[in-house]
């Protein structure tokens, strides 16, 4: 059986034109169709990557030479186009939020796995070489006992950001604000590093932007491992500074900032280069970041699919941040401890 990957792509703006420079790089990847809610624009960018566009969802899931799809449409439609091309036994790629809801995540995994195929969620900052010698520190005990994690986002999205899409900053369509949009990457690395999250308690409120979502939020995070965590968010900083992770252990404290580690203070020495930026920063603009980091995510899901490697972030991965944030909006509203 012919294994090479066949995309096609649901939502072609500018994530999507990421993905499709992307697909293009990796060997034994193959970019077929496109559809998006503006056809005229899928049309464009199809005469441009020299593929086909399709008028709708439907007509993209007819063509019988695609066995994956990734979606890069709006977050809230993440789920419904998720849904339809599983139930088309077409492979998924779906980028973050996976969704807007857990039980909709559930329902997403259980489908994948009672239909045998991929349930695949970018997430490309874990393929960070920084990120991921922290995590292999981790892993060999370097850190010893994990003690403690501080996360800051303190990003710029002005007013102008939100009104260039209607869809931007709803609770409908983003699901959230600083927290799902911006956030979950950051989100997605601290549990990665830390371990699996036990409870969150926090506050998410809008402040400066006109949206219906929350613009600024900070929350305390208690890890299964016994460690704890903050996260402090928003996109009201002027000027934004660079994401930054503060991650402590029994042996020693590392300091990571955007992809670049400024501190390295265990027993054994950094293995990578302090000054690494390969995946860019989008602390002020979110074009700011290049597509590295999606394409080592990209070759990840290929040996996944034709050589049974690991999958490093499947639907139950794509969860976790997931369940941190919809907890500590939980937790916000009603003032509580929110296990999850």
């Amino acid at each position: 059986m012919d294994r090479k990957l066949r995309f096609g792509i649901i939502g072609f703006g500018m994530i999507g034109y990421y993905h499709a420079e992307v697909i293009r790089q990796v060997d034994g990847c193959e970019l077929v169709s496109c559809t998006s809610a503006s056809y005229s624009s899928a049309q464009k960018l199809a005469e441009k990557f020299n593929i086909e566009a399709k008028p709708s969802i439907d007509d993209l899931l007819s063509d019988e030479r695609i066995n994956f799809v990734t979606i890069c449409s709006p977050s809230g439609n993440h789920y419904e186009a998720a849904k339809q091309a599983l139930f088309h036994n077409r492979n998924v790629v779906v980028e973050k939020p996976m969704c807007l809801s857990l039980e909709e995540a559930d329902e997403l995994i259980a489908l994948a796995k009672e239909k045998g195929l991929a349930l695949c969620v970018i997430s490309q900052t874990r393929f960070s070489d920084s990120v991921q010698a922290i995590r292999r520190a981790v892993e060999n005990n370097e850190f010893g006992k994990m003690v403690s994690a501080q996360l800051m986002m303190r990003y710029s999205r002005p007013q102008s950001y939100y009104d260039q899409a209607d869809w931007r900053g709803t609770v409908k369509y983003d699901g959230g604000g600083v927290l799902m949009n911006q956030g979950i990457h950051g989100i997605d690395v601290l549990c990665y590093i830390m371990g699996r999250p036990k409870s969150v308690m926090g506050y998410a409120t809008t402040r400066l932007r006109d949206i219906e979502v929350e613009d600024t939020a900070v929350a305390a995070v208690e890890f299964e491992n016994g460690s704890v965590g903050s996260i402090d968010a928003t996109v009201c900083s002027t000027p934004s500074f660079a994401k930054k992770f503060i991650i402590c252990g029994e042996k020693g404290t590392v300091i990571l900032e955007d992809d670049s580690i400024s501190l390295w203070a265990l027993p054994s020495p950094c293995p990578v280069s302090g000054q690494s930026t390969t995946g860019g920063s989008a602390s002020a603009d979110p074009r700011g970041i290049n597509t590295e980091y999606h394409r080592r995510e990209f070759e990840n899901i290929r040996d996944h699919y034709m050589y049974g490697k690991p999958l490093l972030i499947d639907g139950d991965q794509g969860r976790i941040p997931l369940s941190v944030i919809l907890g500590l909006y939980s937790s916000s509203r009603n003032g509580v401890r929110i296990p999850l």
